[in-house]
């Protein structure tokens, strides 16, 4: 037995066009994402620069288009000089925000070489803990100016010639979290943001800013602290953090797939802040937004190092099984379904650390269920994203009420001339039977309907079965013309591609 549900698919009803920057990800001085991740000297894949070339090599394959570096809680006590220079003598300083030992081996340089192998764009961020409106001038001279200034000589003398360009640029991390170092009030951090963006734009007026919104809707400041920031930096940044995490940990499962409706929540209250303050100011400008942290995370909130002053040790390397591929794809549906808003997102974390690609200390590489539906996305999910009108049977779980069972959006690629229908079918015990109506764009047809589903929720990828849980392309989409049906698994993600041929 099916449960029934209808999509129609207009080629008229364009939301927005998708910005890249969506699928970005985030790289943090944190357990072993850089070290032993993403770089790791002496492995058997890695390049003359330690950059370890299976982990390039997968990461490659997401598109990924932006990695924000390098924090996170780490930024706000970095001083980032000391991870420029000669390697042989660069210091090594006590993290405070993860109880770690930085041997700062990888600095800016190296990650911005890291990068363009990469193929990413760099979201660099500031520290506004510690330091402020002086350190953050420089390292934007430091990175982006040509030369005849001291710190772009020095970026010379350190052996790039060229300039870096990083054109995106975060003012802080999390300052109203009292876990951070350097934790501030709104007015404080509102004050001190805006000072640095201009100082920041006097040296490079071409970089676009993001502002610090708070660091969870559960915050006991949210929205005031939005409206206040906001309200002492309008003019001079061009985006609004949000970050939010989800987890099982009270296990239920059907309260969990319906994760991605609090993401909805959260974005369009932040959106009606940022109105607000438009109208408040009488501006003619728009603040997008940046969801530059969101992820399941199971193990929030648990101790930092449990043996202080470690050199990288494996810290919140979270196992992902099905249920928490499914609550990704859903997010990511979200992030699609608020285009016209949210501009850039990232995925918290790459590699190792809450994150869908993990790594062994000199050994091998594996990909966990969430790689799955990130990488769908960001390879099918470019174009424009069209408003799909659902029908769809709906249960309420402990925390939402009208849940629909089929969580989805569509994407028009007009450059391929291909839809792309993303779809997760929530229900725990039955399939479903999806009809889209495409009629607006003629016949049409079927690509391919890749699937991730298994018969355990709790399945998930290892190191000694890295290949428990992958996406096969037996779905059963048909398309009749204009009409497309497809049998949608019980708790599955689904991405059905269509050539439009009308």
């Amino acid at each position: 037995m099916s449960i029934q549900s209808k999509m129609i698919v207009d080629k008229d009803f364009k939301l927005a066009e998708v910005d890249p920057r969506l699928y970005g990800s985030f790289i943090e001085h944190l357990g072993r994402a850089v070290y032993g991740g993403i770089y790791e000297p002496g492995h058997p894949t890695a390049d003359a620069n330690g950059f370890r070339g299976d982990a390039l090599q997968a990461i490659r394959a997401l598109r990924v288009p932006i990695i924000r570096y390098p924090g996170g809680n780490f930024v706000s006590g970095y001083n980032w000089e000391d991870g420029v220079g000669p390697k042989e003598s660069r210091k090594r300083s006590l993290e405070l925000a993860w109880w770690t030992t930085e041997t700062n081996q990888m600095g800016t340089n190296e990650f911005a070489d890291w990068a363009k192998l990469a193929g990413s764009e760099v979201m660099m961020a500031v520290n506004l803990g510690t330091r402020g409106i002086d350190a953050a001038r420089n390292l934007v001279e430091y990175c982006n100016h040509p030369s005849g200034s001291y710190w772009s000589d020095l970026r010379i003398s350190h052996g790039y010639q060229a300039p870096h360009n990083f054109r995106t640029w975060c003012l802080g991390n999390e300052m109203d979290g009292p876990w951070q170092i350097g934790a501030k009030t709104a007015v404080e951090y509102g004050r001190l943001a805006n000072e640095t963006a201009k100082a920041m734009r006097w040296v490079d007026p071409t970089l676009e800013l993001v502002a610090c919104g708070s660091s969870g809707s559960s915050m006991s400041t949210f929205a005031e602290w939005e409206a206040t920031v906001l309200d002492l930096t309008y003019d001079n940044v061009d985006f609004l953090s949000l970050h939010t995490y989800y987890n099982n940990n009270n296990g239920d499962t059907a309260n969990f797939l319906a994760s991605s409706l609090d993401m909805d929540q959260f974005i369009d209250s932040v959106a009606a802040v940022c109105d607000y303050i438009k109208a408040k100011k009488k501006s003619k400008k728009k603040i997008y937004l940046s969801l530059d942290e969101w992820n399941v995370w199971k193990t929030q909130g648990t101790s930092r190092a449990q043996q202080h002053w470690e050199i990288a040790p494996p810290e919140f390397e979270d196992v992902y099984n099905l249920e928490d591929a499914l609550v990704v794809g859903c997010c990511l549906i979200s992030l699609l379904k608020h285009a016209d808003r949210v501009k850039m997102a990232c995925i918290a974390q790459l590699i190792n650390v809450i994150a869908p690609i993990m790594t062994e200390d000199g050994g091998p590489l594996w990909l966990q269920t969430t790689y799955y539906p990130y990488m769908h996305a960001s390879i099918y999910g470019r174009g424009t994203v069209l408003h799909p009108l659902i029908t769809s049977p709906k249960y309420d779980s402990r925390d939402f009420t009208d849940v629909p069972y089929l969580e989805a959006v569509s994407v028009f690629n007009e450059e391929v001339n291909e839809v792309t229908v993303f779809a997760v079918n929530r229900h725990l015990g039955e399939g479903m039977e999806l009809t889209v109506d495409l009629r607006s764009f003629g016949a049409v047809e079927v690509i391919q309907h890749t699937i991730l589903e298994h018969e355990d929720l709790q399945a998930a990828n290892t190191r000694s079965n890295p290949a428990n849980v992958l996406p096969h392309n037996r779905g059963t989409a048909a398309a009749d013309g204009g009409r497309v049906s497809a049998q949608l698994p019980a708790a599955s993600w689904n991405v059905i591609r269509l050539r439009v041929n009308g």
